[in-house]
């Protein structure tokens, strides 16, 4: 049971006992409250809350409760202007906290909550034959990382990579390659031989406008299922998805489906047909739509003038082909802010079919866009930064520092890749998702701070003070061990990593778990410059902090894949 579950359970005991037959009908746990300093106890619980239940100022309320309250193995209650603080029984509380996580050394903040649930998560959705930029990073890691602690805490996950795989512009390509291109070229020049071809297209099109129509021709092949078109495009998938694989691989990145656009096309016939029969769709300029005009927002737009659906068209197909097929439980579509009216028109135009789940299941997931050391990304300003590009650089500066700083390292090339990746990702993790980002290699690879080198650097100062103790030691923990206030604070830290899980899915935050790691980080530190470690001249008290340094190893490890984010041993 987790220490603040606890607490919650100790107040509402008191108030049965101090007031019997009063039923308060107050979660506890959600009311305590942690003091800004320790000083003032470990949790405070309002009575104010619970004024007007008793009919009596919240003072007196805390006086009558800590009365009530007899529990020295765990804590004792202090009354304090209205407030109950509640000071832990600091030692039996340390070892009870190193107890449970050396227990589950890899699991320690998991839990079971998604037991028998399913989540869809539809992140990143690269576009066919253009290059995988820095623009869809946060897509790509804040997906990819709700996906780990979804999978943490017991849901079976779905990860969709929903490409952008249909619309006129691969009809051009189609026509450019057929005119100008070659299967050798395309081959080894992937997505860049590619965009050659769609910007020669454009080129030629300037002088030759019968070229559109070509073009559309051959996007009409496709839709039509014409054999060479579909071999054609299929082939175009594959090799752009070969060149995001590699960015993928870097980052340490998986899906179980890319099913884009493309997919979804003939399954629109069943969107467009339930919406006819349950009356929803009117007409405005020759088009069909969705009158939301009720919600205070534009109508949906479900078929152009010309019969041809749009892409709110595919998107309510794929909510209906994953509800059908995965019987999720919630779908997460994790993707800028600036899609938010779309989102909120798609929802709602699945509620008005008839489907109340569409209210609490369905999420969008906005996050904030992203500068590259304030120059703002735009593809067709040509400020573009490539994500491999940037994944480059990244390694290369890393190199660069441990070079100059252990340049006796083992291993320095793989080091590099470990600490300049995890640079990456943490840099784009650590703020809340809806911020706007401006990412700054120096400060992202600076070792002191808020930084992924700098936890990576404190996960192995844990490994190697574990290897210079020989290993960790088989202790029989005892309260009384624990001596120094850091051993406290560091024990007091580490006991929040499963709310900190908790708190990162109901917000949909994984910045929750990089503020944690950094949390960890910080109190190790604290730790390991106030105590001796392997050198303490007490064996009990070495034991116990060598047990205590395998924890935060643990959990950081832990927290670490939560952000996808690789354990290094030696920096």
């Amino acid at each position: 049971m987790e220490m603040k579950t606890l607490i919650a359970q100790i107040v509402d005991a008191a108030v049965r006992t101090a007031y019997p037959g009063v039923d308060a009908g107050i979660n506890y746990e959600a009311l305590l409250e942690v003091p800004p300093d320790s000083k003032l106890g470990d949790f405070a619980f309002p009575c104010f809350k619970l004024s007007k239940a008793l009919r009596m100022g919240p003072p007196m309320i805390a006086q009558k409760l800590a009365a009530a309250i007899d529990r020295p193995e765990v804590c004792t209650a202090q009354p304090v202007n209205g407030y109950l603080n509640f000071f832990l029984n600091r030692g039996n509380f340390a070892k009870d906290t190193l107890q449970k996580v050396m227990a589950a050394p890899e699991r320690w903040g998991s839990g079971n909550e998604g037991e028998g649930k399913t989540v869809v998560l539809d992140y990143s959705s690269i576009n066919i034959a253009k290059r995988f930029h820095i623009g869809h990073l946060s897509t790509t890691m804040i997906g990819n990382s709700l996906c780990r602690i979804y999978g943490f805490l017991g849901w079976h996950t779905v990860s969709v990579n929903h490409l952008g795989d249909w619309g006129t512009q691969f009809g051009k390509m189609i026509c450019a390659y057929k005119k100008w291109g070659n299967k050798e070229e395309v081959e080894k020049g992937g997505v860049d031989a590619m965009t050659a071809l769609y910007v020669r297209f454009h080129e030629e099109a300037e002088k030759n406008p019968e070229l559109e129509n070509e073009g559309r021709a051959w996007f009409k092949k496709i839709e039509d299922g014409d054999p060479e078109a579909l071999e054609i495009f299929n082939w175009f998938k594959d090799v752009t998805l070969k060149d995001a694989s590699r960015v993928y691989d870097k980052l340490g990145v998986q899906f179980d489906y890319y099913t884009g656009e493309s997919f979804y096309h003939d399954k629109t016939d069943r969107v467009v047909n339930e919406l006819k029969e349950k009356g929803l769709l009117t007409e405005s300029d020759g088009a069909q739509v969705v009158d939301l005009s009720d919600d205070n927002m534009p109508p949906c737009l479900i078929l152009k003038s010309d019969g041809t659906t749009i892409y709110a068209t595919r998107d309510l197909a794929a909510i209906f082909y994953r509800k059908d097929t995965f019987h999720f439980d919630k779908c997460l579509y994790v993707v800028a802010y600036q899609q938010d009216l779309h989102f909120r028109q798609v929802f709602r135009v699945v509620e008005k079919m008839g489907y109340p789940w569409a209210k609490d299941q369905l999420v969008h997931v906005a996050f904030g866009m992203v500068s590259y050391e304030g120059q703002s990304l735009s593809t067709r300003k040509g400020h573009v930064l490539y994500l491999d590009e940037l994944l480059d650089r990244a390694v290369e500066k890393a190199l660069a520092i441990i070079e100059e700083k252990s340049p006796n390292l083992e291993n320095k090339e793989e080091v590099a890749r470990q600490v300049g990746v995890g640079a990456v990702i943490y840099s784009d993790l650590q703020n809340s998702r809806i911020k706007d980002i401006n990412f700054v290699l120096e400060d992202a690879l600076n070792f002191d701070g808020n930084t992924g080198p700098y936890a990576q650097y404190t996960y192995a100062r844990t490994c190697s003070i574990i290897s210079k103790a020989g290993g960790v030691p088989d202790v029989t923990l005892d309260a009384s061990s624990f001596t120094d206030a850091s051993e406290i604070e560091l024990a007091k830290t580490l006991s929040i990593f499963p709310e900190k899980v908790l708190a990162a899915i109901a917000d949909y935050e994984p910045s929750v778990i990089t503020r944690y790691i950094l949390d960890v980080c910080a109190a190790f530190n604290h730790f390991y410059h106030e105590c001796q470690i392997v050198t303490a001249p007490d064996p009990k008290v070495r034991d116990l902090r060598v047990a205590l340094t395998a924890a935060v190893k643990n959990v950081l490890g832990a927290a670490f894949g939560l952000i996808c984010m690789k354990k290094t041993e030696k920096i």
